[in-house]
């Protein structure tokens, strides 16, 4: 019998100074060659589970910890992440902490190295890695030049390089844009198919990747909520979590359509299966942007924005024209490099133009991608003091967590920990700049945050400030916005109404729209309308015959 490549028993840990268990009395096997979906809310214990799967606890964080873990056959108790590298690979939630050599090259080596490998086999090795992902072209470049997508394809090579029996992500696609996401997928998918790698992936984003799963497993509160195939996990959040369930799920379920579907294939062939394909476009046109004559919160005009990547000054934004208004909630979106992150910082006034000019003349406030950049003390109470700062905290759910320490947060609470920080002093009382910009705030953020997100940015813009979140998340885009701007290579290739532009699409589309392709629908409680409609006429026609 093949031992298990994980195998805990009644885990329980706690972090310095921290108030409550991340773990409590878990237990779990995972075996060689399976692919694992970790599901659960923010701060669920998803990522302390990752870090002891590879030794990062107790190791690095310290902590107070009870119980035996075991991966690839040794004690994590007794053995670090030195000895858990060869047979252990990780992707971290924050790629820009995990990567640690100058050059890309050399942060592919670097594991390689350690194991002595040759010259030829490292690379080999090198090379596989950067096909498989498609970045030979960022090889030779300086890490510090990468965007924050880039940054994380760079840490899942650097997991993979090796060939490791076990390999732990957490949150790989969430700077990731569609395409690269699904090919992120089909690789992980190649990789425990093919070579009998071991996956278990954290995501918010199932819809991504539970179709890929053999197994999926919720937890909640430091425990393991649910453990089974992935349709038993979309019928037990259905009835448990619906914040959980995936957009096609929730699709069904309000449709009055069972069982769940657990990828956009199988719903099409249901649908189909019911007599409910094709569906044509239900004939209401797509919402438009309201009209507001608050003036411009952000005009570019023949904007051109240069960057160094260390072969010499590039054009990023190239004759960028655009212009958000006050009180629009606009997505920014588009590929990996294609120059969201450089037009929030010129708004900001963080990067000047070349040529041309980039204004917020009502002022910019900026949430960057990182959000650690913005974390300079050891206590979250002490990042947001006074009474501005207690609101901010309530107001995204860590007010329990004004002790710890902010690197000792999860992803996903570092994150709105972030966002508090930039939205202290903008509630009811502060004074709103013209233009607030986020940069990728969904990573690490369960659905529930994500509606509460959508809720804050909806009132910002009735007080008549403009929102512009770039995001590669469709489904948050979906939830939040008026308006699309869809960037491509540093130039604006579509600006339109959202109904419009994550509609009949392949990558740029929401689940929902790629389930009901040309319907126009690109959210769940939309997409139920048109089919129980679908329904009543189908029932109307079989009648009549």
């Amino acid at each position: 019998m093949v031992d298990p490549v994980v195998r805990i028993r009644r885990l329980t840990y706690r972090y310095p100074s921290a108030a409550r268990d991340s773990l409590a009395g878990l237990g779990l096997d995972v075996e060689p060659g399976e692919f694992v979906v970790l599901a659960g809310r923010s701060g669920s214990g998803k990522t302390t589970l990752l870090r002891a799967c590879c030794g990062l606890v107790p190791h690095y964080h310290g902590g107070d910890v009870a119980g035996a873990i075991e991966a690839a056959g040794l004690d994590v108790r007794d053995h670090g992440p030195a000895d858990l590298g060869a047979a252990v690979g990780l992707v971290a939630q924050d790629p820009e902490t995990q990567v640690v050599s100058t050059t890309v090259r050399a942060e592919l080596e670097l594991p390689l190295e350690m194991r002595s490998e040759s010259a030829a086999a490292r690379a080999r090795a090198v090379e596989e890695v950067a096909l498989a992902l498609a970045m030979p072209h960022l090889l030779d470049r300086t890490v510090d030049t990468l965007s924050g997508g880039e940054l994380q394809r760079v840490a899942l090579a650097a997991a993979l390089v090796g060939r490791p029996r076990l390999v732990l992500l957490d949150e790989p696609t969430s700077q990731l844009d569609p395409v690269a996401g699904d090919e992120l997928i089909g690789l992980l998918r190649r990789l425990n198919e093919e070579w009998g790698t071991a996956i278990v992936l954290a995501e918010h984003r199932l819809e991504r990747c539970l179709a890929a799963a053999d197994r999926a497993i919720a937890m909640a509160d430091g425990r393991i909520a649910f453990d089974g195939s992935p349709r038993e996990f979309l019928r037990w959040a259905l009835d448990h979590d619906p914040a959980l369930a995936t957009p096609g799920a929730r699709l069904f379920e309000l449709a009055g359509i069972g069982p769940p579907p657990v990828g956009v294939k199988e719903a099409r062939q249901m649908l189909r299966h019911r007599g409910l394909e094709p569906i044509e476009a239900s004939g209401q046109p797509p919402l438009q942007p309201s009209t507001r004559a608050g003036g411009p919160a952000l005009v570019a005009g023949d904007a051109w924005v240069e960057l160094d990547d260390g072969t010499g000054p590039r054009d990023v934004l190239r004759g960028i024209e655009a212009r958000v208004e006050c009180g629009e909630r606009v997505a920014l979106m588009g590929r990996n490099g294609a120059g969201k992150t450089t037009l929030l910082r010129a708004a900001a006034g963080r990067l000047r133009p070349a040529r041309g000019r980039v204004a917020a003349p009502g002022g910019c406030a900026l949430l960057p991608q990182s959000p650690g950049d913005l974390f300079v003390r050891e206590r979250v109470g002490d990042e947001l003091p006074g009474e501005a700062g207690t609101a901010a905290l309530e107001a995204v759910g860590l007010d329990w967590a004004a002790a710890a320490d902010p690197r000792d947060l999860s992803g996903g609470e570092r994150q709105r920990l972030a966002l508090a920080i930039v939205m202290a002093g903008r509630g009811a009382e502060g004074v709103l700049p013209g233009l607030i910009c986020l940069d990728e705030p969904t990573r690490g953020l369960d659905r529930a945050r994500k509606d509460t997100l959508v809720a804050w940015a909806k009132d910002l813009s009735a007080r008549d400030a403009a929102v512009l979140i770039a995001t590669h998340d469709t489904e948050f885009a979906a939830s939040f916005a008026e308006r699309v701007v869809l960037l491509g290579d540093g130039e604006v290739i579509a600006d339109g109404p959202v109904a419009e532009v994550l509609a009949g699409g392949w990558y740029f589309a929401t689940e929902v729209a790629r389930i009901l392709g040309a319907s126009g629908a690109i959210l769940p409680e939309r997409g139920a309308e048109i089919l129980r409609e679908l329904s009543v006429r189908r029932a109307e026609v079989t009648e009549a015959r």
